[in-house]
């Protein structure tokens, strides 16, 4: 039994294989095509037919390679970036290089029996890019209104649209009513500013129809969760890439950073807010989190429990987090379970 480590890069990845001592047996580095990958397995017969890939868990690199070598029929695990730090710095040899980088994840791969294993991108992937596009255009919408105030401003300083509403078809209709047949260049750059908003709502709106539709149909049970709307279960479907890869609730509160780090010594039990984790999912979850402070009975009867027992409000808030990343986990499954095929 042999492990192959994949240091991946925009042009080129390393390869170094380990027996099962750790041992490093032979190092290679290839390019980044489909014929590179498969030479490489092609590479990696002559060091046994019992293998396993391990991969560094950067997907926006590793995405061909993990896809050509699925195909092949290969095995892969990926590996956090953190475990390999912990080899790198335990290891006999100083410095950073790509075979350094490959043979800490390939160590890392032999000592970590339960890391996740890759699988083909699926329609959870496509919710992702999705929203990560209407994101962008959300971003440059919002650098274009702050210009558009400024050249209002400079044209009449005695009149400006109310905030936020720049991004309503009938604010920019009126703005253009008011730019329409006034000289200079200020007033141009205004107008095409104006139409460049409006094209981008258009298209923004569109994206977010799109999304809600794809998310209907691969979360139902996400969506039935009191303050998740269609744009908070994009970004967690998106975030999570596969419910499926983690073991249980526990580990995906880690993941997402809801679970309490102990931070106590002697006989006094403490926990702190985990500022680890991936903060885009922490994010949709305390979304949820305040939205049902708001208006879910059973989360505003258990802020009043927790509140009554001495917690800040943070701390009740922390709280509820965790117990929403739970909810949230049950409901992944569930949806998870719902899209397999019945089998015949």
């Amino acid at each position: 039994m042999v492990i192959l480590g994949i240091d991946a890069h925009k042009r080129t990845h390393t390869v170094v294989v380990i027996d099962m001592n750790g041992k490093q047996l032979a190092t290679k580095t290839i390019g980044t095509t489909t014929a590179d990958h498969f030479e490489l397995v092609r590479w990696a017969v002559q060091h046994g037919t019992d293998r396993s890939w391990a991969v560094e868990d950067c997907r926006h690199l590793s995405r061909r390679l993990e896809r050509d070598l699925l195909a092949a029929g290969e095995a892969i695990v990926r590996v956090p970036p953190k475990l390999m730090a912990n080899v790198r710095d335990s290891a006999r040899t100083y410095g950073k290089s790509d075979p350094i980088d490959a043979l800490a994840v390939a160590r890392a791969a032999l000592r970590e029996r339960d890391l996740p294993v890759a699988r083909l991108d699926g329609p959870d992937r496509e919710v992702r890019l999705l929203l990560d596009h209407r994101e962008d255009l959300v971003a440059e919408r919002t650098r274009i209104i702050s210009r558009l105030r400024w050249h209002l401003h400079e044209l009449d300083p005695s009149w400006e649209p109310k905030r936020r509403s720049l991004n309503r078809p009938s604010t920019l209709a009126r703005v253009e009513e008011r730019l329409v047949g006034v000289d200079g260049l200020v007033a141009r750059l205004a107008l095409n500013l104006t139409r460049r908003c409006r094209e981008l709502t258009v298209e923004i709106n569109e994206l977010e129809s799109e999304i809600t539709l794809l998310v209907e149909q691969l979360a139902p049970s996400l969506l039935a969760i009191c303050g998740c709307g269609p744009l908070t279960a994009a970004k967690i479907l998106g975030e999570t890439a596969g419910i499926g890869r983690f073991r249980n609730k526990d580990a995906f509160a880690r993941h997402n950073g809801t679970a309490p780090l102990p931070v106590w010594s002697s006989n006094k039990a403490r926990h702190r807010l985990s500022r680890t984790g991936n903060r885009q999912l922490n994010a949709a979850l305390h979304r949820i989190a305040i939205t049902q402070a708001h208006w879910h009975p059973e989360a505003r009867a258990l802020l009043a429990r927790r509140k009554a027992g001495g917690d800040s409000n943070l701390e009740a808030i922390r709280v509820l987090k965790r117990r929403l990343s739970d909810v949230v986990f049950r409901a992944l499954v569930n949806d998870a379970d719902a899209a397999l095929p019945i089998a015949a």
